[in-house]
């Protein structure tokens, strides 16, 4: 695996913990924050072909 792609996925995994924690914390704001953060790690993943396993943020 090479650095970028280790990079875009802890990124991904850092985001999805703040997203859950953003959540559980009842903090809406910070939740549009996060989940449109969680979207564009993925979408550059997608176009990047980095493969993202399935998450339930």
């Amino acid at each position: 695996m090479d650095a970028f792609t280790a990079g875009l996925l802890q990124r991904i995994r850092a985001t999805e913990s703040d997203l859950t924690r953003a959540r559980n914390e009842g903090d809406d704001f910070l939740v549009e924050v996060e989940q449109g953060e969680l979207d564009d790690l993925r979408r550059l993943a997608a176009e990047h072909g980095v493969q993202v396993g399935v998450t339930t943020a």
